[in-house]
């Protein structure tokens, strides 16, 4: 009736509008019930998934586990874990609660690999809460401060079942006033090694604990007999001494069972600063060393941490492989280079550390290889390569590690490290949170591999070539507690090469277009290896003249190996400018054994001698040189004879000869003379030097003049031999008073003053005088053209 009366457009009294909503809104009462309650209670389902993912943003609170010990329980331990919780959003948060979870048991290792990705996702589960005996509680975490916690719990409250690995989280739950309800706003989680009881079969593992560095030494030595080394800086003194990277290495490694991997440059420069050494400062000049003390303590430290260990040695300044062979083969002598670099490591590392060091292994760059790196790597004497297994990938399905050990053909065995194990501790490890993460899944992928079979594997553990102090300690904590686990055991490097292959495991070397863009791009470029070969092509031009070749054989040899450093990667200014300084060093030491320039020479007579000096400012004597000199016109002007004439030249250090060459000349004017040095195999040495020889009165006018002159001179003495003799005649009575007259000459002419004796006049001609004015003076007797004494001192 109602319905029909609004259609019909009359309207119902107040009275009845009143009573017909009351009876709407009892009628949906239970339907609002429901729909509150629904609303209630979507919040407390999705609470703690929804406050974990806040959690993980700027404006969640974040779980930092710092210590976890004993990282690998046993039966009757006391698991004792702390850290922080800090509340990163903006408002409180309140009636916080840390507390422990046990997840599952983690059966591989990608599993764990998962669980590390996402050891703060807030999606997934957080395994199952302890009692709240084993909890902490914070009654409000306010917004920006770190709260400190540590909880203790046995071993047999986690109720671990089988022996494997396990999925250990640390919660922090909470309310704040935007979800006031309890709920999990923030999770750390973490592994938890379990093995009781000793494993059936150990895993063997090989753990590498390098001790390289960069390079220091530069190729310019102190001016003096001893040759002191010049260092770039003091950065290897801040290393080595107490509490720097390299002394953190000797230190923790002393107490490990490790197979030390040693650069010999670093121990050669370490030893060079134990007897002085000098510093280039940034102005270019050098100062004295001041940390020998610092150099002999770590060294001794060294020598007692490796004794009765093994020790690998790389060749001398840990040459970059991967570089060499894509970049450079091409260039003559890179290989020998690498040749000498393996040579130099008997004379280098035992004489240092006292202990035989093997040299069969060589290590590529993060142990990534293809076959021209193989091929590099080989050609120096090494049958072992150090690769890694994301490199040379198994291609078998395996469901399992294999060992190590893998004949890859030509007699040469690749020796593959994890990679999962050998990762395990790049990136910051200052923070004490990352650091045991870094511990517990490196100790967690270690019992997960030696549960994946019954049989016995060789691992080999290969880490960053120079890890700093954080990462060094992490891995000793890791390697302390590996040791003490149940399930492997320590084993020398070269045990795990000669260790029986396993058939099923892969040994093709990945193909070049394989190898990893992003180290390719890192390798050193072919500029550096053409600058190497020019600047060893120059070496050996110029130990061609020295008499002791050793003294720029040997820092330049050594200068040269660390132009090909590892070391350089990532650093492409710095390795340009060692380079470069090799070089100019290189070429000054050369131009000290140089010609003297000479100016224009003039010459008056057809024969003359003309001097050219050489100078070596060397310590040491210059040898096996020749001088050349030549002329450009030899028709006006000849050098003994020819066109040329060579001499050989020999210079005490320190020290200059003058060299005399013997010249004819056949016509008056202007001659070009080229001075040239050259080395015994004929190649020019040095900067040629270039003068004028200027020829003057060179006439046959002029020539008969002088003769005319000579032929005077002759006659003019015979005259006077016999004027003497008529005089010594009259005084002996043979001839008669006042007749003039000479019983052997008949009568005698009358004497007029040109026929009396030079006594009477008293002019006393000296011998060559001219008779008449006119007459030319005699030709200056030519000079010897004997060479100089060796270190005779010529005034420039």
């Amino acid at each position: 009736m109602a319905e029909a009366a609004d259609i019909q457009g009359t309207h119902p009294s107040p009275a009845r509008r009143w009573v017909r909503r009351t009876a709407a809104l009892l009628a949906s009462a239970p339907l609002l019930a429901g729909l509150v309650q629904t609303s209630a209670a979507g919040p407390a389902l999705a609470a703690e998934q929804t406050g974990v993912r806040a959690a993980s943003g700027s404006d969640g609170v974040s779980v930092a586990v710092d210590s976890l010990s004993p990282a690998a329980p046993t039966d009757g331990d006391t698991v004792t874990v702390s850290g922080t919780v800090t509340n990163n959003g903006k408002q409180a948060v309140t009636d916080a609660q840390v507390g422990l979870r046990v997840g599952p048991r983690l059966g591989t290792r990608s599993e764990i690999d998962t669980v590390a990705r996402n050891s703060t996702d807030p999606d997934g589960s957080y395994g199952t809460p302890l009692d709240d005996d084993y909890s902490a509680e914070f009654p409000k975490l306010t917004p920006g401060v770190a709260e400190h916690f540590a909880l203790s719990v046995p071993v047999d409250a986690l109720d671990l079942g089988d022996n494997g690995v396990y999925e250990f989280s640390v919660t922090l739950s909470g309310e704040t006033s935007a979800q006031p309800w309890k709920q999990v706003l923030g999770v750390q989680r973490t592994f938890l090694p379990w093995q009781p009881d000793a494993a059936g079969t150990k895993t063997r593992t090989t753990y590498l604990w390098p001790l390289v560095s960069t390079s220091h030494v530069t190729a310019e030595t102190g001016s003096n007999e001893q040759q002191t080394p010049v260092f770039r800086n003091e950065d290897l003194a801040k290393e080595i001494s107490p509490g720097g990277r390299l002394d953190q290495l000797v230190t923790l490694g002393g107490d490990l069972d490790v197979t030390w991997v040693v650069d010999p440059d670093l121990l050669a420069s370490v030893d060079a600063m134990t007897r002085g050494y000098e510093v280039r400062a940034a102005d270019g000049t050098t100062t004295a060393g001041r940390h020998q003390a610092v150099a002999k303590q770590w060294l001794a430290g060294l020598q007692k941490a490796v004794a009765d260990k093994e020790v690998v040695a790389l060749p001398f300044a840990d040459p970059d492989l991967a570089s060499l062979a894509h970049n450079g083969t091409d260039f003559t002598g890179s290989l020998s280079q690498l040749k000498e670099a393996t040579d130099v490591v008997a004379n280098t590392v035992e004489p240092i550390l006292h202990v035989k060091p093997s040299t069969d292994f060589a290590w590529p760059v993060e142990g990534a290889v293809d076959p021209a790196i193989v091929k590099v790597a080989t050609s120096a004497g090494a049958d072992k390569v150090i690769a890694r297994s994301d490199s040379l990938k198994e291609t078998g399905g395996l469901s399992y590690t294999p060992s190590a050990a893998r004949p890859v053909g030509g007699g040469t065995t690749a020796v593959v490290a994890d990679a999962r194990l050998s990762t395990a501790f790049e990136g910051d490890l200052t923070k004490a949170a990352t650091s045991t993460a870094a511990v517990q899944q490196f100790l967690a992928q270690s019992l997960a591999l030696d549960l994946q079979t019954g049989e016995q594997r060789s691992v080999v553990v290969a880490p960053q070539r120079m890890p700093t102090g954080s990462q060094a300690r992490a891995m000793a904590e890791a390697l302390t507690a590996l040791e003490g686990g149940d399930w492997s055991q320590p084993q020398d490097l070269s045990d795990a090469a000669s260790a029986k292959p396993d058939p099923g495991a892969t040994t093709t070397i990945p193909s070049r277009s394989a190898y990893p863009s992003a180290l390719r791009e890192r390798e050193l470029p072919h500029e550096a290896f053409e600058q190497l070969a020019r600047t060893q092509d120059k070496l050996d031009h110029f130990k061609a003249v020295l008499s002791d070749r050793s003294r720029v054989v040997t820092p330049f040899g050594r200068a040269l190996n660390r132009e090909m450093s590892t070391s350089w990667r990532d650093r492409a200014g710095a390795a340009r400018t060692f380079r470069n300084g090799v070089e100019t060093y290189l070429d000054g030491l050369t131009g000290q054994v140089r010609l003297i320039d000479k100016s224009e020479t003039k010459l008056s007579g057809r024969s003359a001698t003309i001097p050219v000096t050489v100078q070596n400012n060397l310590v040491q004597d210059a040898d096996h040189l020749v001088l050349r000199l030549t002329s450009t016109n030899p028709t006006r002007l000849e050098i003994g004879g020819e066109a040329y004439q060579e001499q050989p030249v020999s210079v005490s250090g320190g020290h200059s000869q003058s060299v005399k060459f013997t010249t004819s000349a056949n016509a008056n004017g202007r001659a070009t003379v080229i001075a040239q040095l050259y080395t015994a195999d004929g190649r020019k040495y040095g900067a040629p030097v270039t003068f004028d020889v200027k020829v003057t009165e060179i006439t046959a006018t002029v020539m008969l003049v002088i003769g005319g002159g000579v032929l005077l001179l002759v006659l003019a003495g015979y005259r006077m031999y016999q004027q003497r003799k008529r005089a010594a005649a009259r005084a002996g009575g043979d001839e008669g008073p006042g007749t003039g007259e000479d019983p052997a000459n008949g009568p005698e002419v009358p004497q007029g003053p040109a026929d009396r004796p030079t006594e009477e006049s008293g002019a006393h001609p000296r011998a060559g005088d001219p008779e008449q004015a006119s007459d030319p003076g005699a030709d200056t007797a030519a000079e010897s053209a004997d060479p100089s004494g060796t270190g005779e001192r010529v005034d420039r």
